[in-house]
This record gives structure tokens, sequence and C-alpha cells, in this order.
């Protein structure tokens, strides 16, 4: 079993970056919402702590402090090209540290807390008609995610 002890500071950082990006990549590609997706991530936190308590590293994440300063990306292209890049590197650290089982819950909390959020406010439409859950741009960030961490985006 893989503890927060089996990794350095950095590392740990990485690993607490990881979640939080991925809701920021799918929040800022659409407008307003803020709120309801910044709670719904919180959601995502709380029930994965309740929900995967037999998994001591997830547990001990979903436990930590997200630790991101949104202020550190300056536009959304920024966010995208170095956050993939800040998620490619905690899955490559728990790749060589972690199960395999451990690597599998942690993409998996990723996708889950990215749709999550994607479907925290709903897009489009005119004065609530026509509004869609996910949007196309939400979608595709969805897609994106799911394909570089190698998982199936959620159903429903």
């Amino acid at each position: 079993m893989t503890r927060k002890a089996d990794f350095d500071a950095e590392e740990w950082s990485t690993l607490l970056q990881g979640p939080p990006i991925a809701g920021m990549l799918v929040a800022s590609v659409e407008r307003g919402g803020t709120i309801r997706e910044g709670i719904s991530m919180a959601r995502v936190y709380d029930e994965t702590r309740r929900r995967d308590r037999d998994n001591e590293l997830l547990d001990e994440i979903v436990g930590s402090r997200p630790e991101l300063d949104p202020r550190g990306y300056r536009t959304p292209e920024e966010l995208r090209e170095k956050g993939l890049a800040r998620l490619r590197e905690a899955v490559g650290i728990l790749e060589q540290k972690a199960t395999s089982e451990e690597v599998d819950a942690y993409k998996r909390f990723i996708i889950d807390l990215a749709d999550t959020v994607a479907r925290a406010h709903k897009e489009g439409g005119f004065m609530g008609f026509g509004r869609v859950e996910v949007s196309e741009r939400e979608s595709a960030v969805l897609d994106e995610l799911a394909s570089m961490l190698g998982v199936e985006r959620p159903s429903g």
C-alpha cells in the first residue's frame, strides 16, 4: 500500500494539483457557473473520501487540501498546456511508486471530478430552453482528459 510518506514534498504537491487542474480545465472553456463548479469539485472530494476509504493513497489525496493557485495560469491556453503537462507528470509519478489499482483510482477520481464540474452548470439555450448539461467544448475537454488518462468517460 502506497502512502503520502512514499513521496517527496514536490511529488506530493504534483499529485494534489492534478484533480483541481482537471476541474479548472473543464470550467475554463465556458463562461458562468464558477461557483457551482467549485462547489461540485468540493462535493466530489467529500464523496470520494466517504466512498473510497479502502484506498489509503486516494484517501490521503482527497483528505489533503488541493494545492492549486489558479492565478498561476494567465490564459486558458496556458492552463491547457501547462495543466495537461502537470497531469501527465502526476500520473507518471504514481505509475513509478503506486500500485496499478491506486493509479487507476487516481485517474478515475480525476475524470469523475472533471465530469461533475462539466455537469454543474447547464450551458447555452435561451431563457432556460435548449440548455445542455455538457457543452461541446466541455465534452471535448473530457474526451481529451479521458484519452490522456487512458480511462472511459463516465456515462450519464
